[in-house]
C-alpha cells in the first residue's frame, strides 16, 4: 500500500477518517455480545450495524471527492463503497451473514489502514 504523509491530508479528510474509526468503533461496540445467532435476532443492532456501514462508506466517497490518493491506502475501499449503495438502495436484500462476515473479515484491516493514515 502507498502511504500518504500526513502533511497533505486537509482538515476535511482527517475529519471523515477520524468519522470511519469511530463508526468502527461503534460496530465493535454494538456486536460485542452477540454471537451471529444473536445478532440476527437484534433488529436494532442490525439496523445500528449498517448505519454505520453506511456512513463509512459515503466518508470514504468524500475523501475520494477531495484526493483519490488517500484511497489507495485503504484495502478494498471499492468493496466498502458499494457495500454502502447495497445497504441503501438494496435493504431489502442485505443478508445478515454478508454482514457479520464483513465484521469478522474485514473491519480490523479497514481500522488499521485508516489508523496509518492518522
Amino acid at each position: 500500500m502507498k502511504a500518504i504523509e500526513l502533511s497533505y491530508m486537509s482538515d476535511e479528510i482527517l475529519e471523515l477518517l477520524d468519522d470511519i474509526l469511530t463508526e468502527c468503533s461503534s460496530i465493535k461496540e454494538f456486536i460485542s455480545d452477540h454471537t451471529f445467532d444473536t445478532y440476527k435476532e437484534d433488529k436494532k443492532t442490525r439496523f445500528a450495524v449498517e448505519r454505520c456501514f453506511e456512513i463509512i462508506g459515503v466518508a470514504l466517497t468524500r475523501i475520494g471527492k477531495i484526493d483519490e490518493s488517500v484511497l489507495t491506502s485503504i484495502r478494498d475501499h471499492r468493496g466498502i463503497k458499494s457495500f454502502r449503495n447495497i445497504l441503501d438502495h438494496a435493504y431489502d436484500h442485505v443478508e445478515d451473514e454478508i454482514v457479520w462476515g464483513i465484521i469478522e473479515r474485514d473491519l480490523d484491516n479497514l481500522i488499521e489502514d485508516i489508523e496509518k493514515l492518522k
